[in-house]
């Protein structure tokens, strides 16, 4: 005789079953102790025992610990590059305004919030980043981590284990203050490092984080040995335990190497614009002396899955914000339209809208809420929201 095949039980339904009995026992208990309340009212302490208010409380606070939320939806790729935005540091705190970040991207059309998570000089605090997601109330939301090529050496920072990070052994060589007075710049080569991208993008996934992008990583890499394809691994299959679906990125600067830009889901750098907002087509930017690589440039957008593009920062007069911002508002606008629709449209690629950056403070320009920071917000002076806005709700097509 044929057994007939069981069907498979999707775990996500249990759950959700599960806490539909919990809230129905829970609001029966608070309805008992409701009339057990007010029968103690009318009836004197002495008669009917009170109930501890702090059970239920307790009760409650037990279910995260093994009811875990349902993953965020599958990593929208196309969406991701019509609708990515730049929200520099709006899960850690890096703006000096940040109700106002958090309203502005609150009623946005932002899907992508690139670098929201911030480790520059600066590793995570997890418990301010939870708190700042809770307050996003936009539902459909990809977030995204940059793992900097700056650290800065910080006392007392630990993992789950207990184990309290060392900063100074995660750097390269000869790049001690590099970034300031007791910073560096962090090789892969070392264990400690390893540990700690390790501790960071797990714990980021934990709490819902999908994208990842390696600032330069050129310069994290020893010299001797890649270890990106070690450490993407890890990342990728950690998400996949946790049913989470996650891209990872990279600041690829010039390389070429085919093998290793496939490693990634997608490749990211700064456009390159002059005053007027035109861009170049050769695979470096002529104003620099180095090779400041332009990533739409078929030497590396044909070797690349994707490429993700910003109005690049670091708080320097000749950056694309820093000239950007000193626009006019008609010139910002044509700009941000002309760009947006050059690499959407015609390659397929993403312009992320500059949502929040580091200005130079001379710069001159208009600016957020101080001068060395970039806003679009109709809350200070450069008021580029309703362009920015107008262009993303398209690119929801």
């Amino acid at each position: 005789m044929r057994r007939k095949k069981k069907r498979k039980i999707n775990p996500y339904f249990l759950a959700v079953l599960a806490v539909v009995f919990l809230a129905a026992g829970v609001f029966g208990y608070l309805e008992f102790r409701k009339k057990t309340e007010k029968a103690s009212a009318e009836a004197g302490p002495e008669r009917v025992p009170s109930v501890s208010e702090s059970a239920v409380d307790s009760f409650l606070g037990v279910l995260p610990a093994w009811i875990e939320k349902a993953p965020p939806p599958p990593v929208d790729m196309d969406r991701l590059k019509s609708q990515g935005c730049v929200a520099d540091g709006l899960l850690t705190e890096y703006n000096p305004d940040q109700g106002e970040f958090i309203q502005l991207i609150n009623r946005s059309s932002c899907y992508y919030l690139h670098r929201s998570v911030e480790t520059w000089l600066k590793p995570p605090d997890f418990e301010v980043i939870e708190k700042n997601m809770a307050q996003i109330s936009k539902s459909d939301v990809v977030y995204g981590m940059f793992i900097a090529e700056a650290i800065r050496f910080k006392d007392g920072y630990e993992d789950d284990d207990g184990h309290v990070f060392n900063f100074r052994k995660m750097c390269h060589e000869d790049t001690m203050n590099e970034w300031g007075e007791r910073t560096c710049v962090p090789t892969f080569s070392s264990s400690e490092y390893r540990r700690y991208i390790k501790y960071i993008t797990r714990k980021a996934i934990d709490l819902g984080v999908q994208s990842f992008t390696f600032g330069q990583i050129y310069m994290q890499e020893s010299g001797k040995k890649d270890y990106a394809p070690e450490i993407v691994k890890d990342i990728r299959s950690y998400a996949k335990k946790k049913g989470m679906d996650v891209v990872i990125g990279a600041q690829t600067g010039s390389i070429t190497d085919e093998k290793y830009l496939e490693l990634f889901d997608y490749i990211e750098g700064g456009v390159g614009i002059d005053a007027a907002g035109n861009i170049e087509d050769g695979p470096c930017l002529s104003s620099r002396g180095s090779c400041w690589a332009l990533l739409w440039n078929k030497a590396y957008a044909s070797k690349a899955k994707n490429v993700l593009l910003h109005l690049d920062w670091t708080g320097i007069s000749s950056d694309d914000l820093d000239i950007f911002a000193r626009m006019d508002e008609k010139t910002r606008a044509k700009t941000l339209r002309k760009l947006y629709k050059y690499f959407d449209s015609k390659k397929n690629m993403g312009f992320l809208m500059p949502y929040f950056g580091v200005l130079y403070k001379e710069n001159g320009g208009c600016y957020g809420p101080k001068k060395g920071f970039y806003s679009p917000s109709d809350a200070y002076s450069c008021k580029d929201e309703d362009v920015i806005d107008g262009l993303l709700s398209k690119g929801g097509r």
